[in-house]
C-alpha cells in the first residue's frame, strides 16, 4: 500500500475518532444534565413528601392535644362541683359551729 493511502487512512481513522470521542462527550454531558434534573425532580418530590408527612404529624399532634386538654378541662370541672358539694354540704355544719363558739365567747365574757 502506497505511503500517502496509508497516512490518509489514519488520518481518516483519527477523524472518525475523534468523531466518536465528541458524539460520546454530547452524549455524556446530556446524561448527566438528565440525572441532574431526574435527581432535583426526585429532591423536590422528597421534600413535597416530607412537608406533608410533617404537616399530617402536626395535625395529628394538635388534635392529641386538644383532646388532651378537653380531658383535663372535664376533669377539672368535675373537681370543681365535687368540692363545691362538698362546701355546701359542710357549710350548715360550719355555721353551727361559728355559733357555738360566738356564744361560747360571749358566755364567756359574762
Amino acid at each position: 500500500m502506497p505511503r500517502p493511502e496509508v497516512l490518509e487512512r489514519i488520518k481518516a481513522a483519527e477523524d472518525d475518532a475523534e468523531g466518536i470521542v465528541e458524539e460520546a462527550e454530547a452524549d455524556r454531558e446530556e446524561r448527566i444534565a438528565e440525572a441532574r434534573e431526574r435527581a432535583d425532580e426526585i429532591r423536590a418530590e422528597a421534600e413535597r413528601e416530607a412537608e406533608e408527612a410533617a404537616e399530617r404529624r402536626l395535625e395529628e399532634a394538635t388534635a392529641e392535644i386538644e383532646a388532651e386538654a378537653e380531658e383535663i378541662r372535664q376533669d377539672g370541672e368535675e373537681t370543681r362541683e365535687e368540692l363545691i358539694a362538698q362546701a355546701e354540704a359542710q357549710m350548715d355544719e360550719a355555721i353551727e359551729f361559728a355559733i357555738a363558739q360566738f356564744e361560747e365567747a360571749v358566755h364567756a365574757q359574762t
